[in-house]
Formats: structure tokens, C-alpha cells, sequence
């Protein structure tokens, strides 16, 4: 006998994964990332670039407390930003029944493709000269 099962924090979390699944059964194998996922996206692009700046230094600044200090708080402030805008959302999403965010996870989802492209040029940017 076939089980399945979805695992979350909230309730809202687990109704994504069980919207996702259903759509992904319809037929929908491109299914659009929820904006959870985008936002974790989002911050782990952001810690990657945190990483590559730490790194471009030369070694002894590279290897440096202060260095390791702020990239260690970069981290930390941008999941804690990550978390804190998931549950904002999560709770609009409640309170409305998902009517907001469906209306802005389009515009949503290009914002961070934006501005993970401009991230990503303006690295590229630097790394080359």
C-alpha cells in the first residue's frame, strides 16, 4: 500500500507541498518554485557572493578574524532576513488565504531574478577588473 506524506512547520507550508504535488501529478512538471524556495534562493546566492568577496582577499586579510567575523554575520543576517520575510509571508498568507501572494509571486520571482542577475554582474564586474 502506497503512502504519502508532507512535512512542515505550518500548516500553510504544508498545503505549498501538497499544492506542489498535485500540480506537479496534473501534468505541471515545470512548476513554479513557491516563494520560500525563491527567497532561500535568494540567500544562498547572497551568502555565495559573500564567500567569493571573502575569499578574493589576500590571504592574511582573508584569514583574519574580522574578516571570518563579518562574512559569519553576513550569513547570519541574511537568513535571519530569509526567515523573518517567510513568515511575514506565511502569515499574509493565512490571514488572506493566499490571495496576496498568489497576486505578487510573479512579480516577486522576477525581482529576485533580478536582482540575482545584478548580483551576479556586478561580481563579475569586480572579479574582472
Amino acid at each position: 500500500m502506497a503512502t504519502l506524506s508532507f512535512e512542515g512547520e505550518t500548516n500553510s507550508e504544508i498545503a505549498q507541498k501538497m499544492r506542489r504535488w498535485l500540480a506537479a501529478q496534473d501534468g505541471g512538471d515545470d512548476v513554479a518554485p513557491t516563494l520560500a524556495e525563491t527567497l532561500t534562493q535568494g540567500a544562498e546566492v547572497t551568502k555565495d557572493a559573500l564567500r567569493i568577496i571573502a575569499s578574493a582577499a589576500p590571504d592574511p586579510v582573508a584569514q583574519s578574524d574580522v574578516v571570518k567575523g563579518l562574512t559569519g554575520m553576513g550569513y547570519k543576517a541574511t537568513d535571519a532576513t530569509k526567515d523573518a520575510v517567510i513568515a511575514g509571508l506565511d502569515s499574509i498568507e493565512e490571514a488572506t488565504g493566499g490571495g496576496v501572494v498568489r497576486q505578487v509571486s510573479t512579480a516577486g520571482r522576477k525581482a529576485v531574478y533580478e536582482m540575482n542577475s545584478q548580483i551576479a554582474k556586478q561580481l563579475l564586474k569586480n572579479l574582472m577588473g
